[in-house]
């Protein structure tokens, strides 16, 4: 059955501050600002990652152990907090969110888990946090969109340039970008200035979006024999399909026979 359910959370209109909800065949999805899907949850697997960008932002795994600290900008639904919380066990989250109405929205329709001591929700502004003092994180997550474009406050060079010192040692930034985006090509750019030791690139499965991987050191070096081994293990342990990200990695980026090259700025 086809079915279709809305429910507008918030004052009626299409401006930044319009929340709701739209449920249709089994997935339930948030929308800010906009039709665009911000998030979605499947009813009946309310802790899997329905949407593939934000399974391509997990790819981040392959390249190091299992986080004990993640910082996630952007809470959405909560898809990433979620699965990172019932899949990663001993890893502390930290989720920043400037709209207080998409936590409420994130607990009441879409299973986010209440505060404990490994899942915390921060309404505050990012860029002023980051540009902050605090403990250091071994992933950083930005996935910081409204309902028509990236925030511009979270894609400037001093954003980025705030977000290195906040990684560990081996730590890594994970960015969400629009390949559609006007301004995509720049805001590569500027993350690639700003973590010059390495950057890759994945495209999700579905056309659009392109995950930016940003190293605080140089990695050691990426073969595809031990990249493949490492796809196979992720996979089976927690579902999500790290060979096609593997396979994706191949065609954004320089590769070789037996190796993936990271992007380096001189």
């Amino acid at each position: 059955m086809n079915f279709f359910a809305r429910w507008r959370l918030r004052k009626p209109g299409r401006g930044a501050d319009s929340v709701y909800v739209t449920e249709r065949f089994g997935v339930r999805s948030l929308h800010i600002g906009s039709d665009t899907i911000q998030s979605s949850m499947r009813l009946a697997r309310p802790n899997d990652l329905e949407l593939a960008y934000t399974r391509s932002m997990m790819a981040f795994l392959l390249f190091i152990p299992p986080p004990r600290r993640v910082l996630m900008v952007g809470l959405g639904g909560g898809s990433l907090a979620k699965f990172v919380y019932h899949r990663l066990p001993d890893a502390v989250t930290e989720v920043l969110e400037v709209n207080p109405q998409v936590v409420s929205v994130a607990r009441r329709l879409f299973e986010l888990p209440a505060a404990d001591a490994r899942l915390g929700v921060r309404v505050c502004d990012a860029a002023q946090f980051i540009a902050g003092d605090g403990d250091g994180f071994d992933t950083i997550l930005i996935d910081g969109y409204d309902g028509e474009s990236q925030v511009p406050e979270l894609a400037t060079q001093e954003f980025y340039s705030g977000c290195r010192p906040r990684l560990e040692r081996s730590g890594v930034l994970v960015v969400n970008l629009w390949g559609s985006d006007c301004r995509f090509d720049d805001n590569v750019a500027r993350i690639e200035s700003t973590f010059p030791s390495a950057t890759l690139c994945l495209p999700a499965e579905k056309p659009g979006n392109v995950i930016v991987f940003a190293f605080r050191d140089p990695p050691a070096a990426i073969r595809w024999d031990a990249l493949d081994v490492k796809a196979r293990e992720l996979e089976a342990r927690h579902g999500l399909e790290f060979g096609r990200f593997v396979r994706g990695l191949r065609r954004m980026n320089r590769t070789d026979a037996e190796r993936l090259y990271v992007s380096v700025t001189a």
